[in-house]
């Protein structure tokens, strides 16, 4: 997976000085006896491109809506620029929310729609077109301000939302699930254009999302939300080299997860008895773990490789292939083992039209190295 953004030598959330924009203190909200979200505490810094990311139910709507104002806390506080915004209606918090409905007004043109903000607000009437016309070309729709919202497309449409949003200059732009209604070609451009106007402006964006890919690819930091809480909260590279749970690591793209316990190890190298492999594993891993402690050892497809003899290869383990899905860039391979345990792995297709080299039913060594994979405990 990769990522639309390049790493600073020092992001904001690693500056000990570095005060967050936003500071969640364990709030939780509960719906009758039901918490959608449970004593969660979080700090968000300004300029950041922040992601809820989880599946369907577990708090991250909420928890963006409680940073509206349109929810209210059963417990905690939230804080947004020093100030305490817990019980703060949300026309007098410095956020602005883009919904994935984008509830534009069907009998308003784009421009209006734009500037509908503006003049509730009561900004003069030439500083607001002037504001509509900086939008508009922000969001490169400027030929279409005259055009109603049931003449423009789904991406148009996705476009006046948030020039509409970004209008009133928020500290903070909430989006949620804002590019769930666009066909897969047109999502993939249009992150490269939010990640582009995010850093011109230098606001804050926080998005909520359920597709990984989405959120990897355009985030400073990913939260990763399970059952209410935060399982993980890293950038998007950490978060999928070195996931802390087998939750974590199984939410975030393709992995092969083979359980074991540890036999020894001798400083940062971990031995791991698996009857799933049918063999020993070796991983680098820099804490103490005991003999005896259950654990999952935890490998990427593109990590797996054919044995052409390698040296480096600490882990090997042999079996048939069983299923074949071509993707176009690359193949995924899934391989079963003696034991029946399945692992995947992937080859990049850099021929066109080349003679497969691999076909169902082969039998193939794979292999790793020891410091190409993880280690869970939990």
């Amino acid at each position: 997976m990769s990522s639309l953004r390049q790493s600073k030598p020092e992001e904001p959330w690693q500056a000990p000085e570095g005060e967050p924009i936003i500071r969640i203190e364990n709030v939780s909200k509960r719906f009758g006896e039901l918490y959608a979200v449970d004593g969660i505490s979080l700090d968000i810094h300004s300029g950041e491109f922040f992601s809820l990311l989880g599946p369907s139910g577990c708090g991250k709507t909420t928890l963006l809506r409680m940073l509206a104002g349109f929810e209210l806390p059963t417990e905690g506080k939230i804080y947004i620029d020093g100030q305490d915004v817990t019980d703060v209606p949300p026309y007098e918090r410095p956020v602005n929310m883009m919904f994935q409905s984008y509830a534009l007004f069907p009998h308003m043109s784009v421009a209006d729609n734009i500037a509908f903000g503006l003049k509730q607000e009561g900004m003069p009437k030439a500083r607001r077109q002037e504001r509509v016309r900086e939008m508009l070309a922000l969001v490169q729709i400027d030929k279409l301000a005259a055009r109603k919202p049931h003449q423009l497309s789904g991406g148009q449409r996705q476009r006046v939302a948030l020039a509409r949003a970004l209008a009133k200059h928020p500290k903070i732009l909430l989006l949620d699930e804002p590019l769930g209604a666009l066909d897969k070609k047109l999502r993939e451009q249009t992150q490269f254009e939010l990640v582009n106007i995010q850093e011109r402006l230098g606001i804050t964006f926080i998005i909520v999302t359920h597709d990984q890919e989405e959120a990897m690819t355009m985030s400073s930091r990913i939260a990763l939300l399970r059952d209410g809480r935060v399982e993980q909260v890293d950038p998007p590279r950490r978060l999928y080299e070195y996931p802390n749970s087998r939750y974590a690591a199984d939410f975030i793209g393709s992995i092969n997860l083979i359980d074991g316990h540890v036999l020894s190890q001798e400083e940062n190298r971990v031995r791991i008895r698996s009857e799933e492999a049918g063999c020993d594993l070796e991983v680098i891993h820099g804490q103490p773990l005991l003999a005896g402690t259950p654990v999952t050892l935890a490998v990427r497809p593109e990590k797996v490789r054919l044995d052409s003899g390698d040296a480096q290869l600490a882990n090997r383990v042999s079996g048939v292939i069983k299923e074949i899905a071509y993707l176009g860039d690359v193949s995924i391979y899934h391989v079963e083992l003696a034991t029946g345990k399945r692992i995947q792995f992937t080859q990049s297709n850099v021929q066109a039209l080349a003679e497969q080299p691999l076909s169902w039913e082969d039998e193939v060594v794979l292999g790793w190295p020891a410091n190409s994979c993880g280690v869970l405990t939990q």
